[in-house]
This record gives structure tokens, sequence and C-alpha cells, in this order.
């Protein structure tokens, strides 16, 4: 086992407001919202964040009609990550090379496809697809990407709901440290829009968020916040051994320097600050930092009245005495992308390095009293001297909860 320093030298991003870092930072720092109305079947039109890229920048017609949306997510966000780090599969091996992905659920959008195109046909199922089970099986996306990069080594994908991005890191630099591979391909990805089921389900629960503005939709700890916007995207970094990266001179983003996870065990659906703040604090004590330490925490909050409650309590529980530390939030602009919402926003806070710049929470016109939060950056950047820590939270249902820290890299 490796006791190494687990550097980022790639980033991959498909997000509703950009298809690489690059065009992202600039919408998080401009206030430009990625969210859009959207008909989905059975529901008509609702609110989301859809992505753009060229799935065919890395695939062909054929290899995305056989595959996933997941799965051409995890191949575009891949590839741009090794680009992005100037490497090939043939410099580390491609036996050298793990995939770690995490998804919130993975084959719904294609059952729901198949039962639909069946019931065209008095459900004759003669007409369902032989890709199905491929499809739908849990590594899918993970596996998708093995065979456009020709990659032999391990694939995985973390089902985590969405705690899962973080979850995808945690496990790359886990592998690394266990010389499972030499680099990591670690991250989250989503295609939640194109099944109607989680449109159906938030809006039972009278959680899917409501606004005749799609780019207002999205409002977290918002007085007067609706719930949830469904987004789909993905993140994929190239995470590895801090010795390998400077031997061949690669830019590195950021270290991971702490990471936890743990379980509430209380409900299926509520969270519980008290285990989120253990959660926190021990990211913390792994990292070595004490909370006031900490320059920007990147909020989960998913624009629920308690889920944004909570977490805004078990953040004034860890941080209060913190004057220098300051909150921001993602999903503002882009909504919920589920599994690979950890990633997508970890992601957006790490220009943060380089430009000192604390991205804003949009759509906050007037604060809810529960969720008051010292330092809360709203609808403006906030620039500061220097930015050395980044504190990512990232919690599910079924009550799975993932913190990872980033720190400025020093040699």
């Amino acid at each position: 086992m490796h006791d190494s320093r687990i550097v980022i030298t790639g980033i991959g991003v498909a997000s509703p407001n950009g298809d690489n870092l690059a065009e992202y930072r600039t919408a998080l720092l401009t206030g430009k919202s990625g969210v859009e109305k959207m008909e989905t079947r059975y529901i008509g039109e609702v609110n989301a964040g859809i992505c753009r890229f060229d799935q065919f920048k890395y695939q062909k017609k054929k290899e995305v009609r056989r595959g996933t949306r997941s799965g051409s997510i995890a191949i575009y966000c891949s590839r741009e990550a090794m680009e992005d780090t100037s490497i090939t599969v043939d410099d580390v091996g491609k036996n050298r090379i793990g995939v770690y992905l995490g998804i919130t659920e993975h084959g719904n959008v294609e059952t729901e496809n198949e039962v639909y195109n069946i019931s065209r046909f008095d459900y004759d199922t003669k007409y369902w697809t032989h890709h199905h089970n491929p499809r739908t099986v849990a590594n899918a996306p993970a596996g998708e990407v093995t065979l456009n990069l020709g990659i032999t080594g391990p694939h995985l994908c973390i089902g985590a709901a969405c705690a899962a991005g973080n979850l995808g890191l945690i496990y790359g630099a886990q592998m690394l440290r266990l010389d499972e591979c030499d680099l990591a391909l670690a991250g989250g990805v989503s295609e939640s829009i194109h099944t109607f089921g989680i449109f159906a389900s938030f809006k039972a629960q009278g959680a899917l968020a409501e606004h005749a503005d799609p780019t207002k939709a999205s409002r977290p700890f918002a007085a007067d916040r609706s719930g949830i916007v469904v987004s789909e995207g993905g993140s994929v970094y190239t995470l590895e051994r801090l010795e390998d990266a400077l031997a061949r001179n690669a830019k590195i983003y950021g270290e991971i320097t702490g990471y936890a996870s743990n379980s509430d065990a209380t409900d299926h659906v509520l969270p519980n600050p008290i285990r989120q703040a253990e959660c926190i604090e021990l990211a913390l004590e792994r990292a070595k930092l004490k909370p006031e330490e900490v320059d920007i925490i990147s909020t989960h909050g998913t624009g629920t009245t308690l889920g944004d409650q909570q977490e805004c309590e078990a953040i004034n529980s860890v941080f209060k005495d913190c004057p220098d530390t300051y909150v921001n939030n993602t999903k503002s602009f882009i909504g919920h992308a589920m599994g690979a919402a950890g990633a997508l926003e970890l992601a957006g806070n790490l220009p943060s390095f380089d430009d000192g710049i604390v991205h804003p929470t949009i759509n906050l016109d007037k604060l809810d009293p529960e969720c008051e939060i010292k330092n809360l950056v709203i609808n403006q950047p906030y620039k500061k001297d220097r930015i050395n820590q980044i504190l990512n939270n990232s919690f599910g249902m079924l009550g799975i909860n993932s913190v990872v820290i980033v720190s400025r890299f020093v040699g």
C-alpha cells in the first residue's frame, strides 16, 4: 500500500451551463444559469438542467445508439480529463488505469423507454431491445468508458445516491493508494432528466421546483424555494500519486487531503445534521485541518425545505467561529445533477485556487432565517486574498453523507 499524496491533474466537465471547465467557471462567475424548460413524458413541462456537449466528439453514432446517455456523459468527461492532463492510455498502460464513477441510479431511463416502446405494440416483448441488459447493469457508465478508451484495468460504479460524485473521488484516491492502478478516472455522472419517474416522484413528494422562469427555479436557502430542479451532467477527474505527476511535470489543480463518508441510520429521505457534522469533522481530522482553515464550503443545498435547513445546522455547528470561511452553492446555477452533483460542484470551485474568487449562490432574493450562515456568498462573487482549502459537502437519500477536502498544492 502506498502512503502517497493524491493530486488532481485533469478535469472533464459536462454541465448544463458549460461543456468544459473554463466555460463552466465563467458561467458561475457571471451568474449564468443552465436551467431551462423541458417536456417530459406523462408530466409535460418541467424545469431541468440539460447538457449540450457534443456526444459525437468521442463516439460514433452506432456507439451512442447502443450505449446509454450516462455512458456518453462519462466517455465525454473522461476523454476531456485525459486531454486536459496531456496523457494517453499507452503512457500509463491500459491495465494500470482504473475507472471509478459515482451514480445515483442506473437503468431507469432504458427500462422506461422499453416499456413505453412495447406499449405501442400491445406489449409484445419481441419489440424489446436485446441491448437492454448491458445498458442497465450498474457498472454500465464506467464499463462504457473502458470500452471507449481500451482500458483493461478495474472499473466500478459507486451507487451512493446524491453523495456519489464525492464517493467516486474517494474510491479513486483509495485505489491509487492500494496500488490497484496508477491513474484513476474518478468522479460522477447522471442522466436523471431522461426518466419521467424521478420528476413524478419528486412532484408527488412536493419537492419538485416550480417557477415560471426556469433560470430562477433552483433556489437553495431562499425563503420561497419550492424544491429540486433535476439535472443531468458529469465531471471526471484524473487522479495520480504526487510522485507520478511530478515526474512528468503535470499541471496540478489541487491535492485531495481529506475525505469521509458515514450514514445517518435515521430516515430514508430526511437528513440528520448531527451525522452530517460528524462527517465534516472526520474529513477535517484526516486533512489535519481546523475548521477556521477552510476557505470555501461548497454546500449540498438542494432547494428542499428541511434538507437545506439541516445542512445549515450542521455547517453552523462546525464552523460557528470561522470568520474567514465563505460558503456557496452551485445547484442554484445548474440544479441537482444527482450522482454527478458532488463532482460537478467541486469542479466549479477548484479554479478558486488560481483566481481567488468564491463564486456566488444565485436566486437568493430573501434568505430563509433557518438557513442563516455566516459568509454565505449571495448573487455576486467574492474575492479573497488567497484560497487554500475547499471543503465539498455531498449528501444523499438513505442517509449517506460524503465530504471531500481539496487543498492548494504546495510542493
